[in-house]
């Protein structure tokens, strides 16, 4: 088994853990990937002359014209690549090995591919009893819709989150970024590494069925319990916070501003740092249900303060005055701050080319021992490890040789 637990930037977390990721595009290698930084060894198996559709996908069209998409490189540093055709039958032969000498297998082919394929969980059990084996779908391996095809947008309409995202005039809206695929690939991410506890323990496998669905639903926190516990009609809001006033988003002389005052303590602070003590004794404030309840007036009198000043310099009044708040930013901005450089949560590699360049991925958002957790290495080339892969399964050269000639790898 491949140990490159000693890289830099590697926790060694999942050192000696073999993981087979047969996945495609985003959730299902998003989960691979967290794996792959917390140290597993992650062999990405994919079709011979396609490889995982991400190799097509992203904002650089020369990138995804040579099948290193943009899409690709950002899950998949860390990695390593097999091609393995899983309908013929030498395939299937080096799939077996494969899983065989796995610890993990991921997939997120819609429910019934694999089974169809001849590898489905009572055959994977067969092979490898230690094997945990976890499927990512959109809807799950159960129920009236697990044959329906997902994609993050659509999984956000249907969980409820775009009917709450935006304003009353705006809803629904999508929330800007594959939020669905993200929650369901750490959802995998979180099961499988439990599991391997267990299969550590006792030796015994397990079969995770990890619906994007599901992960989204429970991802909406306070939205869906006061739904479900209070019988509150979850409502679009902007930026606005259901719980608390003043606490949203509010307009600065130059930006958006941030502030969330939503313990009385920080309200009275926030008048005190405005100068906006009367505020104090408004009848119409005094009180968090007071405050909820004129939170459109509350609005009106704090920005006709907070755009006397740029938003750089209420935050640092702000900081200053124990009341939570910051500079609503870009992406670029976000990623060039000095908190994000710090955590050293973006980090290079080279590209999969022969000419030096370097790109910038993400790490881990967890640090281990003090250390930021980042890829040990870039993201591969489509079947750049086959050979290596099948020899440490025992096959030898000219087996490996005869398996090209059949189209098998």
């Amino acid at each position: 088994m491949n140990d490159m637990s000693t890289a830099t930037g590697d926790p060694g977390l999942l050192a000696g853990v073999r993981v087979l990721d047969v996945t495609n595009v985003l959730a299902g290698p998003f989960a691979g990937y967290q794996l792959a930084l917390m140290g597993a060894d992650v062999v990405k198996v994919e079709t011979p002359g396609s490889g995982d559709l991400a190799r097509q996908l992203g904002a650089s069209r020369e990138l995804s014209e040579r099948k290193l998409g943009v899409s690709f490189l950002a899950q998949n540093s860390g990695k390593r690549s097999v091609t393995v055709n899983l309908k013929s039958p030498g395939g299937r032969e080096v799939f077996e090995r494969l899983v065989a000498d796995a610890d993990v297998l991921i997939e997120n082919f819609r429910p019934g591919v694999l089974d169809r394929l001849g590898f489905g969980w009572p055959r994977l059990r067969e092979i490898n009893p230690r094997l945990v084996y976890c499927a990512v779908s959109g809807f799950g391996a159960t129920g009236p819709m697990s044959d329906r095809p997902a994609y993050d947008q659509v999984i956000q309409g249907l969980s409820g989150m775009m009917s709450v995202t935006g304003t009353p005039r705006t809803a629904p809206l999508r929330v800007g970024f594959p939020v669905c695929d993200s929650f369901g690939g750490l959802a995998a991410a979180f099961a499988i590494a439990s599991a391997l506890v267990r299969q550590r323990a006792t030796g015994r496998g397990a079969y995770l069925d990890t619906s994007m669905l599901d992960a989204a639903i429970t991802s909406m926190g306070w939205v869906v319990s006061d739904h479900l516990v209070a019988g509150r009609e979850p409502t679009p809001m902007g930026n606005e916070n259901v719980t608390s006033a003043p606490s949203g988003t509010f307009e600065t002389g130059d930006g958006e501003l941030n502030i969330a005052a939503n313990k009385q303590e920080q309200y009275e602070a926030l008048c005190v740092a405005l100068g906006r003590e009367e505020l104090l004794t408004d009848p119409r404030f005094r009180t968090r249900e007071d405050r909820k309840r004129n939170r459109d007036v509350l609005r009106a009198e704090l920005e006709r303060t907070l755009k006397e000043k740029p938003a750089r310099e209420w935050d640092e009044i702000l900081l200053a005055s124990g009341v939570p708040a910051a500079p609503v930013v870009s992406v670029p901005a976000a990623l060039r701050s000095e908190q994000i450089r710090h955590r050293g949560l973006v980090s290079e590699v080279e590209l999969p080319t022969d000419d030096g360049q370097t790109i910038e991925v993400l790490g881990a958002p967890t640090r281990v021992d003090g250390r930021s957790v980042t890829p040990r290495s870039r993201a591969p080339r489509l079947g750049e490890h086959t050979d290596a892969v099948l020899a440490e399964l025992g096959f030898t050269e000219a087996e490996i040789a005869s398996l090209r000639e059949q189209g098998a790898v």
